[in-house]
């Protein structure tokens, strides 16, 4: 049973947005940058399929970790992007690391091995079965009445 928040880091996020008056927002650090690790989860008959947006990693810089009935995505990059005039005198040094991770509870009795990825074009791909949760019915226990 995939349970996603319907709702991004602050509830009221879009709910001013409509109108006139322009309003100032600041993004805080916990935020994620715009378009990364955006997540669609489509329900079909067997499971579940998730398309999680990842543009600018690769695939090797992306793991997926199911432990405990939660499955985690996450994902780190490292760029560095120097250059030097003629005399080796910086003109711009720019340098970026990053790290991003969300998780998604599928429940404790789908497996590692009955989930699918694929990363292409910047977006991992997951196919997640669904599986009915197994609830014990208690065993009643009577207690014996003499008579």
């Amino acid at each position: 049973m995939l349970m996603p928040s319907i709702f991004g880091e602050d509830l009221f996020d879009d709910f001013f947005e409509d109108f006139a008056r322009p309003m100032r927002r600041t993004r805080s650090y916990a935020a994620p940058a715009g378009g990364i690790m955006n997540t669609d989860v489509k329900e079909t008959d067997g499971g579940y399929e998730l398309d999680i947006n990842l543009p600018g990693y690769k695939k090797e810089d992306v793991k997926a970790e199911l432990n405990e009935g939660y499955l985690t995505i996450s994902a780190s990059t490292e760029s560095n992007n120097d250059e030097k005039d003629t005399d080796g005198k910086y003109i711009r040094r720019e340098r970026y690391c990053g790290t991003c991770s969300r998780s998604f509870y599928v429940g404790e009795d789908v497996t590692q091995d009955e989930i699918r990825a694929k990363f292409e074009d910047g977006i991992l791909k997951l196919t997640i079965p669904k599986k009915e949760e197994t609830k014990e019915i208690p065993e009643k226990k009577y207690i014996a009445i003499e008579g």
